[in-house]
């Protein structure tokens, strides 16, 4: 029996793409990919990439879980369009934006019952925005005690499903 090696282990199947080196730009003959990642997900998953999380589509906004969670659920609802302040978005985008905000409070809250939710956005990265050119609000659903102490003390986010199953869930319960 050998002694423990000390190593913390976080296990992040998701990141197998960037291993097996499917993250990379399209071939030299292809159309590059926009730098945003946000842009790179279309109106049309034919025309799409990287939208392996999206949950819905609507006509000039789109929800997608976040890569790197809070909380298992956390959702992003953000315009097609790459604008990165809210007072940019015209009449249609904040209405949908509105209503698929709403949708994503409704839809986590038939399946996983959380207590609470923090919704909102980081406009500039001064604000904490890490994306902050490309507009997108988060809803983080919220638990008493969330943050335990593997959280707090060990800084480590425990999440007890695949971001690929949790997208399955909610798109079979959207709306």
């Amino acid at each position: 029996m050998s002694a423990p090696d000390g190593l913390e282990r976080l296990w992040t199947p998701h990141r197998m793409t960037y291993v097996r080196g499917e993250e990379q730009d399209a071939p030299s003959d292809g159309p590059p990919k926009p730098e945003c990642p946000f842009c790179r997900i279309t109106r049309d998953p034919a025309t799409s990439t990287d939208d392996d999380l999206v949950v819905v589509r609507g006509e000039s906004a789109y929800v997608v879980l976040n890569l790197y969670p809070y909380n298992p659920g956390h959702l992003m609802v953000l315009p097609y369009r790459h604008v990165a302040d809210y007072t940019d978005l015209d009449e249609t985008e904040t209405i949908e934006v509105a209503r698929l905000t709403q949708q994503a409070i409704s839809s986590i809250r038939k399946i996983a019952q959380p207590h609470a939710f923090n919704v909102g956005m980081n406009l500039g990265g001064a604000a904490g925005g890490s994306l902050a050119a490309h507009l997108h609000q988060h809803v983080v659903p919220r638990w008493s005690g969330d943050a335990n102490f593997l959280t707090v003390i060990g800084g480590t986010k425990t999440l007890p499903q695949l971001l690929e199953d949790t997208r399955d869930l909610l798109a079979a319960h959207w709306g």
